[in-house]
Formats: C-alpha cells, sequence, structure tokens
C-alpha cells in the first residue's frame, strides 16, 4: 500500500519545530533503514521526557514516513495546537469515557490506509528511577495483531537529560545528545490467528518491550533490571506499606495510651 503524503500540516509543524531541536540537541540516529518504505506500521517508543515526542517525530520525519501520535483528546479542541493537531492527522484518544475505544479504530484505519502509528507503550513518562522503560500497555500489541502490520521498536535517549521526567527547568548545558536506535520488526507471528485474550495481549506487549529496552541497552551500554518497573505493582507495594505504617502508628499510640492507663491507676491507689 502506497505511503500518505507529508502534508502541508506537518511541513509546516517541521518549519516552527526543527530549529530549536537543532540548536538544542546534537543527533546520534540509527536503525533509519528499519523503517518501512511503503505500507503501514507501527513505532513503539519508550518514553522518558516531555519534549521527546518533538525530537522523535524529528528522528522519523527526516525518514520520509511521518508518525501518527496518540494524544490526549484535549490538545484538538481549539486555537492554533488543535488545528495543528488535526492537521498533522494525530489520533484523539477520549479517557474514561464512551468514545474510548475511538482511538483503536482510529489507530487500526491509519494502518491500512499504510501509514505509522506512533505508541508510546508504557502510556507515560517512565518511573523507573534509572529511566528504563516500565511495562507496558497493551494497545500497540492489539492494533498489530489486528493488522498484522510491522512493529518497530524504537529507544531515545537523551531529551531526558535536557528536561528529566516531571521537572520544571530544561538543563541546557552543556548540549545534550539525542540518540535513538530503531531496530529490525518485532516477531509477532505466533500471536497472528489466535484468540486476542488478556493473557495473549499481555504476552505479545511483553515482547514489544523487550525489544525497545534491548535497543535502549546498545543505546546506554548497560544492561537494564531483570524486571520492568511495574507502576501497578508499585502502588500495591505502597499501599501495602502505607497500611503497615498506619498499623504500626495505631499499636504504638495504643501501647502508649495502655501505658499512661496503668501509670494513672497506680497513682491512684
Amino acid at each position: 500500500m502506497p505511503r500518505r503524503r507529508i502534508g502541508f500540516w506537518y511541513r509546516f509543524a517541521a518549519v516552527i519545530c526543527k530549529p530549536p531541536l537543532v540548536v538544542l540537541l546534537r543527533r546520534d540516529w540509527r536503525g533509519m533503514e528499519h523503517i518501512p518504505a511503503e505500507g503501514g506500521f507501527i513505532t513503539a517508543v519508550n518514553h522518558n521526557s516531555h519534549i521527546d515526542p518533538f525530537a522523535y517525530a524529528h528522528f522519523q520525519y527526516n525518514t520520509g514516513r511521518v508518525p501518527r501520535f496518540l494524544a490526549k483528546s484535549g490538545l484538538f479542541k481549539k486555537g492554533f495546537v488543535g488545528a495543528a493537531m488535526r492537521g498533522t492527522g494525530q489520533i484523539p484518544v477520549y479517557r474514561e469515557s464512551t468514545d474510548a475505544l475511538s482511538a483503536f479504530r482510529a489507530a487500526i484505519d491509519a494502518v491500512d490506509r499504510g501509514e505509522c502509528v506512533a505508541f508510546y507503550p508504557e502510556g507515560t513518562l517512565t518511573r523507573d528511577p534509572d529511566g528504563w522503560p516500565m511495562t507496558g500497555k497493551t494497545g500497540a500489541a492489539r492494533v498489530a495483531l489486528q493488522t498484522k502490520c510491522p512493529v518497530i521498536p524504537v529507544a531515545q535517549w537523551g531529551c531526558n537529560e535536557l528536561l528529566p521526567p516531571y521537572a520544571k527547568k530544561p538543563h541546557l548545558l552543556p548540549r545534550k545528545t539525542h540518540r535513538v536506535l530503531a531496530g529490525p520488526p518485532v516477531d509477532l507471528t505466533r500471536f497472528y490467528d489466535r484468540e486476542m485474550t488478556a493473557d495473549l495481549l499481555k504476552e505479545a506487549t511483553e515482547v514489544i518491550m523487550a525489544a525497545i529496552t534491548r535497543q535502549l541497552e546498545e543505546i546506554r551500554g548497560e544492561k537494564a533490571p531483570a524486571t520492568p518497573y511495574d507502576p501497578r505493582r508499585e502502588r500495591i507495594e505502597q499501599r501495602r506499606r502505607t497500611q503497615a505504617q498506619t498499623q504500626q502508628t495505631q499499636q504504638t499510640e495504643t501501647h502508649q495510651k495502655s501505658g499512661q492507663t496503668v501509670q494513672e491507676e497506680g497513682l491512684g491507689k
């Protein structure tokens, strides 16, 4: 299937965004040969800075295959940003509403039209203390298994040094390097034509995340943790720690009150 033309809005966005990116970031980009020249596909990318969507879009724009990101629906509503989001063909995500599945359907339609849909499978900025990819959500795997399109794992590093996750101010100096490594398509064929259960999607997602992590290990020259950071597991553990701390505090207060009562009774005698 032929690829979609870049179009006015994407070229206009590039004119605005590329100059500051070039000034702020050196580039070490590898693996462009793995980006398909034709047909629909998915890129699955790690997310470690609020500015990495712009830097990653710059990388892929230079391949001639522009990405369609899934983004919060509020960005599409009004003003210049909304016009740009609609004009560049980004895909709105309506969370916790009756339209929540529309992003999934739109992503499938985009792939079927021969476009690239860029997924951040983690769903948000990584919360891993050392910046490694977390466990992923199943959206990318679901679209990939539905369309049987190529899934290109992409790791990036460097924007997080310019603007760390959840930081309010950038670290401009010394000048940082945006490193990107795109890998060969993830082999998901063993998941094709099987019932799309939660367990199947979870397993396929783990395969995708493992491929992204291997790419990042190569960029960073070090090994990732054996077990990816899991926000859900961390929330459960934090809840348990809080409950245990609360119980300990209550027990301490009870013992203190008991001791005080005994002391008062002793004085009363």
